[in-house]
């Protein structure tokens, strides 16, 4: 006969374990990770009477949570793409607020160039050029500010990837202990150790984009990048930072143990958001403010030299404004020095360079490592040109290996300035006035006069200039000179150019203007540079290039918050989709606990029984 009381004392027990781990999942609903544990039950092998057999209890098998490998995984890849949204998101919202905000460069803009007609419907006005000066001051602190926003938001960018580095190594190494104590497990599966597990890679994989592989002895193998290892079986491997090569002040994440960069395989997670932030929407923005400084510090510098101020002076430098920027990279082993100028503002892009030397020739490539097309030889007198900058090779020889990085508008918001302070020195009259006498027979008329070269001693000293024939003229009785209709007239400083076909014994006359008190002729002209093309071939005006910055930035805003919304609703999926299968029904554990309770009290009743029928037995024996 089958033994009853062991019987009821295996049913006792396994209700017992059915309850624990009901208790366990109750208590556990709402911790984060958190895998619903099931309980395995099996029949005992029956024991044999005769011609049949009769059941000897029941036997735990398991606990195991419930889990799917599929769905964790899809959430683990959600989590990364949330992680790098949401901080994307965050980062160009920020940078928006910048653009949006006090310091709007297009309202100083237009504030400056109203001062500037009012210089030009009162020349003479002292009040008038006083605010010009003002507002030109006020326009060069907002180019700052918005500069220094920027290098703000970079160095918050900078810290933030100090801290998630941190976070990763910390999170990485919290994971190779969990490996060790999972795979220091025997028999059965350690739920609650691989839920912690499960949790920290979910948390790392908001953090940077990893890929994750099993191991046969229960381990997991975690890898970042192109198959860079974070965590491989009981070990962890450090992330780190260091300095840029060519910027000491820029960090790039590195293989602490090798010191290899890793930077540019970086993807997913707020780290990779940081960095593709940084790379893709900051740098840009930098670069682009820095376009439209250089553009208005060089068109109206150029149109404020044409002009004589009321000292009877030509127009000096009115902004300053900081050149490229070269950079030598830290690993450089021979002496050679690059110096770069700006050749051709409106051939000037938005992206920076690396000039490298492979032991032979100098080979100039842009941001997304294209070669560009350089011409000349690199010496002070025939200097390399792309891309609209001059580049001059000095200083001793250069080593196979040595590059250079050159960013050619990146700090010149930063610098801007005025450069007078004298409102008397602004050049609002043109120094120069053209006449053609009145008995002139062709068609000949004064097209342009501007200063060629205002330091010129001669420049102020009256010329006239006599046609001998349609193509051949002398100046003040001088030697005769050939006439190309559409060529300058080059002279004491100036340059003349003539509409039209002139005649034999035509005449033309330039002298000093004797009225630059009250002319507004080049105030007229340096209001026009709000609308003038300068960058881009002549096709971008400096309010022009300032919309393409708010719009550049706004549109990376509008695609970061689609791509948060859209990720957010991924995640959102993934999660509800894992849950219904890990997470934590307090309704089925409710009718679980009811079950084991019954079960329980039905195995006690069976060992009441059982105590029952062996105290007759003894009885009967008495």
């Amino acid at each position: 006969m089958a033994d009853l009381l062991s019987t009821g004392v295996s049913g006792l027990l396994a209700a017992q374990v059915g309850l624990s781990t009901t208790g366990h999942n109750v208590s556990n609903a709402n911790t984060d990770g958190y895998s619903r544990q099931q309980v395995t039950f099996a029949a005992r092998a029956p024991q044999a009477e005769g011609r049949y057999y009769v059941g000897t209890g029941v036997d735990t098998q398991a606990v195991q949570r419930a889990y799917s490998q599929y769905l964790n995984t899809a959430l683990w890849s959600a989590s990364s793409s949330k992680g790098r949204a949401d901080a994307y998101q965050a980062l160009t919202d920020q940078l928006n607020n910048q653009l949006s905000g006090s310091s709007n460069l297009q309202s100083s803009l237009d504030t400056f160039f109203g001062a500037v007609q009012d210089v030009a419907n009162a020349p003479a006005d002292a009040s008038a050029r006083g605010v010009l000066l003002a507002r030109a001051g006020a326009l060069a602190s907002t180019f700052r500010a918005l500069s220094g926003q920027f290098d703000s938001l970079d160095g918050q960018v900078q810290r933030q990837v100090t801290d998630t580095v941190a976070s990763i190594n910390s999170d990485s190494a919290a994971i190779a202990k969990l490996n060790e104590r999972i795979r220091s497990s025997t028999g059965a599966e350690p739920s609650d150790l691989l839920d912690q597990r499960d949790a920290l890679i979910r948390k790392l994989s908001g953090e940077v984009g990893i890929s994750v592989a099993t191991q046969n002895d229960g381990t997991l193998s975690v890898f970042v990048g192109n198959g860079q290892a974070l965590v491989s079986g009981t070990q962890s491997y450090a992330l780190g930072t260091a300095p840029n090569t060519y910027d000491a002040t820029r960090l790039e994440i590195v293989d602490k143990g090798t010191g290899a960069v890793l930077s540019g395989r970086i993807g997913g997670g707020t780290l990779g958001a940081l960095l593709d932030f940084r790379s893709n929407v900051l740098d840009p923005a930098q670069n682009q403010l820095g376009r439209a400084a250089l553009a208005m510090a060089d068109a109206f510098n150029a149109q404020h030299a044409q002009g004589v101020d009321l000292n009877g002076q030509v127009g000096g430098e009115f902004f300053t404004v900081a050149g490229p920027t070269v950079q030598a990279a830290s690993g450089n082993a021979g002496s050679a020095t690059i110096s770069a100028s700006m050749a051709d503002l409106g051939a000037l892009g938005s992206q920076d360079y690396t000039l490298s030397f492979d032991g032979s020739a100098w080979n100039l490539k842009d941001a997304s490592g294209a070669a560009v097309a350089m011409t000349g030889t690199g010496t002070a007198t025939d200097p390399f040109v792309a891309g609209g900058l001059n580049f001059v090779v000095g200083g001793g020889a250069a080593s196979a290996g040595d590059s250079y990085r050159i960013q050619p508008s990146r700090n010149a918001a930063g610098s801007m300035a005025v450069a007078i302070t004298d409102p008397n020195k602004i050049a609002a009259a043109v120094p120069l006035l053209g006449s053609a006498a009145s008995a002139n027979t062709g068609s000949g008329a004064i097209g342009s006069l501007t200063v060629a070269d205002g330091t010129d001693p001669n420049l102020f000293t009256a010329s006239n200039i006599v046609f001998s024939s349609p193509t051949s003229y002398s100046i003040d009785g001088g030697p005769a000179q050939t006439f190309t209709s559409g060529t300058p007239i080059v002279h004491n400083g100036w340059s003349l150019t003539l509409d039209g076909a002139p005649a034999a014994g035509d005449s033309f006359g330039v002298k000093a203007n004797a009225n630059a008190r009250g002319d507004n002729a080049n105030a007229l002209k340096l209001g026009a540079v709000a609308d003038l093309g300068v960058l881009d071939g002549g096709a971008t005006s400096v309010g022009r290039a300032y919309g393409q910055l708010v719009g550049q930035v706004g549109s990376a805003g509008s695609l970061a918050d689609d791509a948060a919304k859209t990720q957010g609703a991924v995640f959102n999926q993934a999660m509800a989709a894992q849950q219904s299968v890990s997470g934590v029904n307090m309704d089925e554990e409710a009718a679980n606990l009811v079950r084991f309770q019954q079960a329980y009290q039905a195995s006690a009743q069976i060992i009441t029984a059982a105590n029952t029928v062996f105290n007759a037995l003894l009885g009967a024996f008495k």
